[in-house]
């Protein structure tokens, strides 16, 4: 039988192991140099992916117009190559769903949907490679998964916490400075996340030759929509205001416009 250790050894050793097995977790965004938490398996989370983009086939309408699929799947055969790195098991696919919503998305595994309320929103395939470039940008990031790692990240911090707090002499404290840090970080990661992706679907979109300043040009549409009153995505949300993105998205543009310039077909 081992020895019982003594509640502050114990508290200490949990917090040593649980700090251990948060940094062994860590990963770089390759574009960005973002340090960001990883607790998934990517070829999980790519079967994942495939698995959820089966699924919205059979539950969702798919368009068949010829006009649209052909447009969304050339740029589509643009933007898949200018990632410049595998994405796990990605088998590269772009389907056009009938739907009034301007939104897109993408799936671990190289699974993107577009709805025919973008494509009848974007003025050109300029702005419509922006929004691809983003979607596809949030999985080459991983961002689904970083924010799934976050959430088991904060979930081992409170048994952390639990554990410590049972010696504690102020519990309730501890309880409420974790719940603020756990709020604080989920949040935050939220709206870095649609900004990393913009700046990633911008790179994207100038390596396969489309002028990233539709990117700013489509926010301010998407920005004006809102102030007219009309319904906006739910994940719209989350986003930085419209403003900051706006201006994040200009000052990128002098790194951005050298590279599409080279590509520019």
């Amino acid at each position: 039988m081992m020895p019982r250790m003594k509640p502050g050894i114990r508290s200490l050793v949990c917090a040593a192991a649980l700090a251990l097995a948060l940094l062994s977790g860590c990963t770089t965004v390759p574009e960005t140099g973002r340090r960001q938490l990883m607790l998934i398996d990517a070829a999980q989370e790519a079967q994942m992916g495939l698995s959820a983009f089966a699924d919205i086939k059979n539950q969702q309408l798919i368009s068949n117009d010829p006009a649209a699929n052909r447009r969304v799947r050339e740029v589509g055969a643009r933007i898949a190559p200018a990632v410049g790195r595998d994405l796990p098991n990605a088998d590269w696919e772009f389907v056009v769903f009938e739907s009034e919503e301007v939104n897109a998305f993408a799936l671990p595994g190289g699974k993107v949907g577009v709805y025919t309320g973008l494509l009848a929103f974007a003025d050109d395939d300029d702005e419509l490679a922006a929004v691809v470039g983003h979607e596809i940008a949030h999985v080459s990031a991983r961002h689904g998964a970083e924010r799934a790692s976050q959430q088991l990240g904060v979930a081992l911090l409170g048994l952390g916490v639990a554990l410590a707090s049972e010696d504690a002499k102020h519990q309730d404290e501890i309880r409420v400075a974790y719940g603020l840090v756990a709020t604080g970080t989920v949040l935050k990661y939220s709206r870095d996340h649609e900004s990393e992706a913009d700046r990633i679907g911008l790179l994207y979109m100038a390596r396969a030759g489309y002028d990233p300043r539709a990117a700013a040009r489509f926010w301010g549409k998407m920005a004006a929509r809102k102030e007219a009153g009309l319904r906006m995505p739910d994940w719209f949300s989350t986003h930085p205001s419209d403003e900051t993105r706006i201006k994040r998205i200009e000052s990128w543009l002098p790194e951005m416009l050298p590279i599409y310039e080279a590509n520019r077909r």
